[in-house]
């Protein structure tokens, strides 16, 4: 897995998520991140990203 990077989609307010690429996506708050993370399959991720981008 890639380094962690804030969300282009964070500005810079305290509300920001974090994301890390590779074989699978993680994401995690950036506000709790001893909570732990989500973790999505390659494909997954990038059907929601366009899941989102067509539908807001």
């Amino acid at each position: 897995m890639n380094d962690w990077h804030k969300s282009s989609y964070s500005h810079n307010g305290a509300n920001c998520v974090e994301v890390a690429e590779g074989a699978t996506t993680a994401v995690r708050d950036t506000q709790d991140r001893e909570l732990g993370q989500l973790e999505f399959a390659a494909s997954e991720w990038s059907a929601l990203v366009d899941s989102l981008k067509l539908h807001g």
